[in-house]
């Protein structure tokens, strides 16, 4: 089994001061910390470009994953690593098309066995499960159980990503089960972030 990694989402906010923070947080967890999602929401593509290109720059530097979340067209703009797809936001043979086959393509499959292994089928490079625990950062009625984990990781060669209000305290069990990404938001912005990502290490090592 491939050692579990982090998957840092950001804030909606991430102007600022938030490179510095990202910075702060990719330097912590180097080697653990291997993909950065830019979610922002309700700014064109312009304002969205201004936002990502000194984010973009921070994890070229530190070979971390740049994937956009959403949408196809700024992930093409951007020449991102990747783009993530909720159920809603478009095809992934279309993602595929339009980014590359280098490009890296997830897909949220909520709880549904039935959604990642269609996801994976369509040639997603990962599939994300969740809400395990409930979010501050976005609301889900969707609770996967650690079987579905266990399941897909026993099965599957595309690695799986657990999301959802996962902090060091919970998160033992998904790591277990055979998440290989934890995708974090607020357990890492919502407070000291260098902090936040060393408390993941060490559940994590």
């Amino acid at each position: 089994m491939t050692e579990c990694q982090l998957y840092l989402i950001s804030p909606l906010d991430v102007g600022g001061s938030f490179p510095d923070r990202l910075d702060r947080a990719l330097a912590a967890g180097e080697g653990l910390a291997t993909a950065f999602q830019f979610r922002v929401k309700d700014v064109d593509q312009h304002e969205a470009a201004r936002l990502a290109a000194p984010l973009q720059e921070i994890c070229a530097a530190r070979d971390v994953g740049f994937v956009v979340n959403d949408s196809i067209a700024l992930a093409k703009r951007l020449k991102a690593d990747g783009v993530h797809l909720g159920q809603g936001d478009g095809d992934i043979r279309e993602a595929r098309e339009e980014l590359g086959r280098d490009a890296q393509i997830g897909v949220t499959c909520h709880a549904s066995r039935h959604l990642a292994m269609e996801a994976g089928e369509a040639g997603a490079d990962y599939v994300a499960f969740g809400a395990f625990f409930s979010s501050e950062t976005k609301g889900s009625g969707h609770r996967p159980d650690l079987e579905t984990l266990e399941w897909w990781s026993g099965l599957f060669e595309i690695p799986c990503v657990a999301i959802g209000g996962l902090t060091p305290d919970n998160c033992s069990p998904l790591i277990e089960a055979g998440a290989d990404f934890l995708a974090v938001s607020h357990a890492v912005w919502g407070g000291d972030e260098v902090a936040a990502v060393k408390a993941f290490a060490k559940v994590m090592a």
